[in-house]
């Protein structure tokens, strides 16, 4: 699916030779780098064209898996605070191959949802997960 991304009106810094965004979720400024621009485009999309709520949105929290420790990209909370959709962002020109997938699906294990996306800003792939295996969806819900 092609996601559409509402016009930007994001605040960004020079220093140092640095460019930094400022992230309004999560308030505070974050280093600009290709992932980064994707997760702030999909996160205005999540606010701005599904109406998802910023309360039950979280960015970048760590997550045991075994003895690692990893970062999602974003989790999406139902109304009762359930993880409910994790997505993975990737860099434009990362290919969203098996690998990220696979990705994603690991940090499922230690947080389990319903849904499941990865995007590279170009392209995004949505997943329902039923009891017997991944459903590939046309479309992000609407509907927490």
């Amino acid at each position: 699916m092609i996601i559409n991304f509402p016009e930007p009106g994001f605040r960004i810094k020079k220093e140092e030779g640095r460019e930094y965004i400022f992230d309004a979720l999560r308030k505070k400024w974050v280093a600009l780098t290709p992932e980064e621009w994707v997760r702030q485009n999909f996160v205005q999309y999540l606010l701005q064209v599904k109406n998802y709520p910023a309360s039950l949105i979280a960015l970048e929290k760590e997550i045991k898996l075994g003895e690692l420790k990893k970062r999602f990209d974003i989790l999406i909370y139902n109304k009762n605070h359930q993880p409910w959709m994790m997505i993975e962002c990737k860099a434009v020109e990362v290919n969203l191959d098996e690998k990220v997938l696979e990705q994603v699906l690991r940090y499922n294990v230690s947080v389990p949802v319903t849904f499941i996306v990865i995007t590279n800003g170009e392209k995004t792939y949505a997943w329902q997960r039923l009891t017997s295996g991944l459903e590939m969806l046309e479309d992000i819900p609407d509907k927490i």
